[in-house]
């Protein structure tokens, strides 16, 4: 077995390359975050003059990161996976217990979380809907567009994954 495909290489660079511009971007969350926590800080213990506005921003800022970044991690291969048995595991063995899993589990866990990630949104924008965390009660529709847009980027990545997986299973080398 070689290469697969011109077609599937430049589709798979693609979408990697689009996991890789995305966990990017979505790194800059990180900087406003900080940028509130500290001045939340500063007025806090410096001038006895708590905010109203930090914790919102931290938890939907956090948040966001975390679930939008899903996809980078996954192209870059860090999230959790049991390597004591993996790591001993031949490429071929290892593409087949891959491709297995995102076919049976992962693709249909995505797609369940895109649809009910879409539905819930969808509410969220129709009713306006508003944080009753704080007393300032912001809008937390947008925030909830991270759902079905996360759910979005990791099928994406997830088609990538499963390419890479069969042909490590095919071809007893990864991609």
């Amino acid at each position: 077995m070689g290469q697969p495909s011109g077609t599937l290489l430049k589709t798979i660079k693609v979408i990697d390359t689009m996991s890789d511009w995305s966990g990017k971007v979505v790194a800059l969350l990180i900087i406003p975050m900080v940028g509130g926590l500290t001045y939340e800080v500063v007025a806090r213990y410096a001038f006895n003059a708590p905010t109203d506005w930090a914790y919102d921003l931290t938890y939907m800022l956090y948040g966001s990161h975390l679930m939008l970044g899903a996809a980078y991690t996954l192209s870059k291969g860090g999230h959790i996976r049991t390597d004591f048995f993996y790591a001993n595991w031949s490429p071929r063995v290892q593409g087949l217990i891959d491709a297995s899993c995102y076919l049976l589990f992962f693709f249909p866990a995505m797609i369940f979380f895109l649809l009910a990630g879409a539905e819930h949104a969808y509410y969220s924008w129709s009713v306006r809907e508003a944080s009753d965390a704080s007393s300032l009660r912001p809008p937390i529709y947008p925030f909830k567009m991270v759902l079905p847009v996360t759910a979005l980027l990791l099928l994406i990545q997830g088609v990538s994954e499963l390419v890479k997986s069969v042909h490590a299973a095919r071809s007893g080398k990864w991609l």
